[in-house]
């Protein structure tokens, strides 16, 4: 399973990096999350986090959680998560913020990939490609990127 978000931000790419890397801030700033909880912190946007967002179907939510070892680098910058519980386990998701010179600002892109899939019996890979990926992951990443994107913006 891989899927890929992008948005630009009318924001410079150290600005979009620090909102996106302040991940204990999310639920402040994105309605969709519930909350994230460090477990372990090795320093600004480092650890092991514990995820928890909605994923709406209309007014129904749909509660998802997950817990990932995360990394960050502001002089890439870059962040990195790889998914060590929840459904999505093995799941390795990686947040780049590339200049736009041509449009200004900054080019934020989030890809998931996750090779093995869900590790379910017979329907576990179907389950990744056809539902997990495109109906969940790339839409609650595509929320996300539009939030940072205002705070980033605000700000």
């Amino acid at each position: 399973m891989f899927t890929h978000n992008e948005l630009h931000m009318s924001a410079p790419p150290q600005r979009c990096f620090e909102v996106a890397a302040d991940v204990e801030r999310w639920p402040e700033i994105l309605p969709h999350y519930r909350w994230v909880r460090f477990h372990r912190r090795d320093g600004f946007g480092s650890g092991l986090v514990e995820m928890a967002a909605r994923r709406m179907f209309g007014p129904l939510p749909y509660p998802v959680w997950w817990v990932s070892e995360m990394d960050s680098d502001g002089e890439q910058p870059v962040v990195r998560y790889r998914h060590v519980d929840g459904v999505t386990r093995g799941m390795v998701v990686e947040w780049r913020f590339h200049t736009d010179e041509e449009a200004g600002g900054t080019r934020v892109e989030i890809t998931h990939s996750w090779p093995r899939g869900a590790t379910w019996p017979l329907i576990g890979r179907f389950a990744a490609d056809a539902v997990i990926g495109p109906v969940f992951i790339h839409h609650v990443a595509g929320r996300t990127l539009e939030g940072v994107k205002r705070k980033a913006e605000a700000e």
